[in-house]
């Protein structure tokens, strides 16, 4: 296994010097952000540019990342490709497109999505949807020898009322989106939060594993007796559930030492991607940084890279 992290956590900062960094502190591969480059959505990190990629752009990129002795685990893109809004959503579709087109350029053999919700439609309508409209994804990635992977994350914030808006966040679905030719990035914050045991998940869906990513989350059980699973009601923030926040690897519920040893009796031998969503370490470039420099002090031990 190698230790790396997603770039997302870091905006505004140029890949050049994300990688540079990465070498220095104990890292040994990137998942890199690829979001469309546009205004008045700052938070989106956009490290490479696929709208305008060509064998150009893929020989820098593959010449950087040589240089630092770091491996592209994966293009992530992880949007709602099943928006209920059409135009939307064939522009996310476009842009998943042409984020397959740069992995297959640069030689790399997964790009991160999510599966998404019609967020006006019942979940049985989404999966009849789904079946329709992913599997031509599906094949145009595997025409370029790439296979899309798929985050467990609820996406609880772009539903209104806070249910689950990405059906890939229960393993009792992870069948299903295997029948669609899916994969599965693999993270165990979303399932400690849900009330989901992560080894046992991990230990019935290891083969669809191509991708994994770190990320823990704090649970406030008095909380959770005040608002319930489905978090607050009154005065109700989007991504905000009044009991439970995502933090570093080390800084939650989750037992990496345990779930790391499950990955290799496993068979598991791909990256580890560390996913930065950190409140507290976050707010600007350092504190980023910080939180990336205790996840990797938290994980590097469990890893033989």
């Amino acid at each position: 296994m190698r230790l790396g992290f997603l770039t997302a956590c870091l905006p505004g900062t140029p890949l050049e010097e994300i990688a540079a960094w990465a070498e220095e502190h104990g890292y040994s591969a990137l998942e890199v952000a690829a979001w469309p480059d546009r205004p008045g959505r700052d938070w989106e990190a956009s490290h490479l540019d696929v709208e305008s990629f060509g064998e150009v752009e893929a020989h820098r990129v593959r010449e950087l990342f040589a240089h630092h002795g770091l491996e592209l685990s994966a293009v992530a893109y992880y949007e709602n490709n099943l928006h209920a809004d059409l135009a939307v959503r064939e522009a996310t579709h476009e842009h998943l497109r042409r984020c397959i087109d740069a992995a297959q350029l640069l030689g790399v053999g997964l790009v991160g999505t999510f599966v998404g919700r019609d967020v006006s439609r019942s979940v049985a309508e989404n999966l009849r949807l789904a079946e329709k409209v992913l599997p031509p994804l599906v094949d145009y990635a595997a025409d370029r020898g790439v296979r899309l992977v798929v985050e467990n994350c609820p996406m609880e914030g772009w539903h209104p009322d806070g249910y689950p808006a990405n059906l890939a966040y229960s393993p009792e679905l992870w069948g299903w989106m295997a029948g669609l030719g899916l994969w599965l990035n693999y993270d165990p914050s979303h399932l400690v939060w849900l009330g989901i045991d992560p080894l046992a998940a991990l230990e019935a869906h290891a083969d669809r594993v191509l991708h994994v990513q770190a990320k823990d989350v704090e649970v406030h059980v008095d909380a959770r007796s005040r608002y319930g699973v489905f978090g607050r009601v009154l005065d109700r923030e989007p991504w905000v559930s009044g009991w439970w926040r995502y933090r570093i690897p080390g800084l939650g519920e989750v037992d990496w030492r345990r779930l790391v040893d499950r990955l290799y009796q496993a068979g598991y031998d791909g990256v580890v991607s560390v996913e930065h969503e950190d409140p507290v370490w976050s707010g600007d470039q350092t504190r980023v940084l910080q939180g990336l420099g205790i996840a990797e002090r938290t994980l590097s031990p469990l890893i033989v890279d």
